[in-house]
């Protein structure tokens, strides 16, 4: 039995989004627990798809005793505050050094958190930990599909273990790996050779999908990979576009017994991701000819047809707010759809104060200054109210106790919206359930997520049409003012380049 200290700081930063992440941004629960520190830690995890109750889980059935630090995470927005983490690293770190003969240590990171003063948010905190425990410490993390893995991550660590499905469905499964893993180190049986590469070009977000298409290629080749003998690990991160510094973008990792095996396990898992760069390009529609495509199709069907406004996701970044996908929805008369969630906490207020039944005037949304947005202006009819409290059912947020705080069905020209208090991407049945709403008996579900939706919804659904709304979460990477990338980088698969003076045509 070893004793093994565990914790964890999460954050994907979108450095183009609208608001940053303040300390109080990292206290309040959303869909997963606020921040926790010390034995609490083992009940606010319990029964949650993330990668620490994994871990957890796994850890205590190989006998070890577990130590607790501090875990916290934020939704998605535009970089951590100064304040912020330097607070956070500053717990985990009075925590860990409080702690006397501890065997090894077990991190639960992102790994596409930018601060205001730190660009590599978790190449900088593991710095700081081996500072603390030294080099030989055995150190495993678990990072995000999205991660944008820079060399210090690598450096400073002895296995980085990254999810292998989007949507999430493994983040707990990915835990369980990472005990896995450190067992094996206490063992003496791990490896510690590393092979690191930095793919060359960028993989638009929703065609990082593990469903289908080259995503569901690649991954099926790091399963593959890790059972060579010789590796003891693989991963591959599509890394997450929307963050402006030289480290984001695609990578992989492998770890083996021997350099020659990590390599050679690096060097075929990149040469299978280049071989279907182009095969990553993006597909996506405008929200007219969207919501016009999608009532075309349910014609036909009994099944709903999902629209996915992919770029205002709250797990993006973005404030699920914008209107766009809401506008059409309500000028091409698509009665019987549902949008949700709109982000709005002044609206649902209102609502609340006039009572279900009520007819109210709202200026709804597109309070972001996103360009192209603005609020939607119009009476709303209230169907029905809720405390915004609902436990996830499906595969991703499955057993998330969600406090999305006070929420509202409002109805207008035949279109629902689904109005909340707290940014929390719509990727649960159960989200919709709690205002009453049945999703496999709608026409149309208009939802405010990129392709986590899809562990829930897929399943009902006849199709699933990708929007590009107005939104900071933007799909298509040539929209994006880059101006710190890594010189050469293609932005978008098969081009156009980065370069310090911004991007050019590829050749």
């Amino acid at each position: 039995m070893a004793r093994i200290a565990f914790g964890g700081f999460q954050h994907e930063t979108n450095t183009f989004a609208p608001s940053k992440a303040t300390y109080d941004d990292f206290l309040k629960p959303g869909a997963w627990p606020g921040l926790t520190r010390g034995a609490a830690l083992f009940d606010a995890i319990a029964g949650i798809n993330i990668p620490v109750a994994g871990y957890v889980e796994a850890a205590k059935a190989q006998g070890h005793e577990l130590l607790p630090l501090t875990w916290t995470n934020a939704t998605p927005s535009a970089h951590v505050t100064e304040d912020a983490y330097e607070r956070i690293a500053a717990m985990l770190l009075e925590d860990l050094a409080a702690l006397k003969d501890i065997d090894a240590l077990y991190l639960d990171l992102h790994g596409a958190m930018v601060a205001e003063h730190v660009d590599d948010g978790e190449g900088e905190l593991l710095r700081r930990v081996r500072d603390l425990v030294g080099p030989d410490l055995p150190l495993v993390v678990s990072l995000d599909l999205h991660a944008n893995v820079t060399r210090e991550m690598v450096e400073f660590s002895d296995c980085l273990d990254i999810y292998r499905t989007y949507p999430h469905v493994d983040m707990a499964a990915t835990g369980r790996r990472c005990a896995q893993h450190l067992d094996a180190l206490l063992k003496g049986e791990g490896g510690r050779f590393k092979a690191f590469r930095q793919m060359p070009f960028m993989i638009p977000l929703t065609s990082g999908c593990t469903y289908e298409g080259p995503a569901k290629e690649v991954y099926r080749e790091v399963k593959l990979l890790a059972q060579e003998p010789g590796v003891t690990a693989v991963s591959f991160a599509c890394g997450f576009c929307p963050a402006d510094f030289p480290g984001a973008g695609a990578s992989l990792v492998a770890y083996g017994t021997s350099q020659e095996a990590a390599d050679e396990a690096a060097a075929n898992l990149y040469e299978a991701a280049i071989e279907r760069e182009s095969a990553f390009a993006l597909e996506a529609l405008k929200p007219a000819e969207a919501v016009r495509e999608a009532m075309r199709i349910a014609r036909h069907t009994d099944k709903p047809v999902v629209l996915a406004d992919a770029q205002d996701n709250a797990g993006g970044g973005a404030n699920s707010d914008t209107t766009g996908l809401l506008r059409a929805l309500i000028e091409e008369r698509a009665e019987g759809a549902v949008l949700a969630n709109l982000y709005d906490p002044a609206a649902a207020e209102a609502a609340h104060a006039a009572g279900e039944g009520a007819e109210v005037a709202l200026a709804l949304g597109g309070r972001s200054g996103v360009p192209g947005d603005a609020p939607y202006e119009g009476i709303f009819k209230v169907l029905r109210l809720g405390d915004g409290q609902c436990t996830g059912t499906g595969p991703f947020y499955k057993g998330a106790h969600m406090k999305l705080g006070p929420t509202a069905l409002l109805e207008k020209d035949g279109v629902k919206v689904a109005v909340a208090s707290a940014k929390v991407q719509l990727a649960d049945q159960a989200m919709l359930r709690h205002l009453g709403i049945e999703p496999s008996a709608q026409r149309i579900l208009a939802l405010k997520s990129s392709v986590h939706f899809r562990a829930d919804f897929q399943p009902l659904s006849e199709a699933v049409l990708v929007v590009v709304s107005p939104g900071p979460v933007v799909l298509d990477n040539r929209e994006l003012a880059f101006r710190r990338l890594r010189p050469g980088l293609r932005i978008m698969p098969c081009g156009p380049v980065f370069t310090p003076a911004g991007p050019v045509a590829a050749d």
